[in-house]
């Protein structure tokens, strides 16, 4: 950056992007300094190196910016833990599978560990059969990165999240317009029905008319 530039010419940027072409880097610094800017390297290893008049405080903030936000874009995986029994129970078995598919969908790995006790290790089948649901559960959206297998007293499996292909994303996509365009037609419908429910009901509710009074018949005069 400015008196630091070693070389002896430049190729030089303006602050709008514009070509200036090849200049002796005191020239450079010269222009620099009378338009407010700084000279900054952006092309070290070029030859001649690019330089680019910019404001060095500006350039600097936009930078750390997009660094931030680099970062922010690349998650982290973790890896999130799951323990169960032999025993542990189909309501309970149901709840942790609610977590680990939350875990998966969220992005992380998912270690489950079922632990033995001594009588426990002869039948290892019920621990083996409940890992297998697990992982029939989640196929659409995990793959099995450590089938379920023994480590001391304990058998353990690790799921990681499935990586969507391209032909996923649209399978995916097609799946969810079908479902919306379903909902669509039904909606009419469903409308109609209840159109027709609600005129049965106030034909039902509607009063009969009154029957008009009957007329009694004159006397005659001379019966009076």
């Amino acid at each position: 950056m400015n008196e630091r530039i070693r070389a002896r010419e430049v190729r030089l940027v303006d602050e709008n992007g514009g070509q200036m072409g090849v200049v002796p880097t005191r020239e450079a610094l010269d222009l620099a300094r009378q338009r407010g800017y700084d000279l900054i390297e952006i092309a070290p290893t070029a030859k001649p190196p690019v330089c680019k008049l910019m404001d060095y405080g500006k350039f600097k903030y936009e930078q750390g910016r997009r660094d931030r936000e680099s970062h922010k874009k690349q998650k982290s995986t973790e890896v999130k833990g799951i323990r169960l029994r032999p025993g542990t129970g189909d309501h309970d078995i149901e709840t942790k599978l609610k977590r680990m598919l939350q875990f998966l969908r969220e992005g992380n790995k998912v270690k489950t560990t079922v632990i033995f006790r001594s009588r426990e290790m002869s039948h290892p089948e019920f621990a083996r059969r409940s890992l297998e649901k697990m992982i029939e559960a989640a196929a659409e959206i995990a793959v099995v990165e450590k089938p379920p297998s023994f480590e001391g007293r304990t058998m353990t499996m690790v799921l990681a999240p499935r990586v969507l292909t391209e032909k996923d994303k649209t399978e995916k996509k097609t799946d969810t317009a079908g479902d919306k365009a379903q909902k669509a037609e039904a909606a009419p419908a469903a409308e109609e029905e209840e159109g027709g429910k609600a005129e049965a009901g106030e034909a039902k509710e509607k009063p009969k008319p009154d029957k008009p009074a009957k007329s009694r018949p004159a006397l005659d005069p001379s019966l009076i």
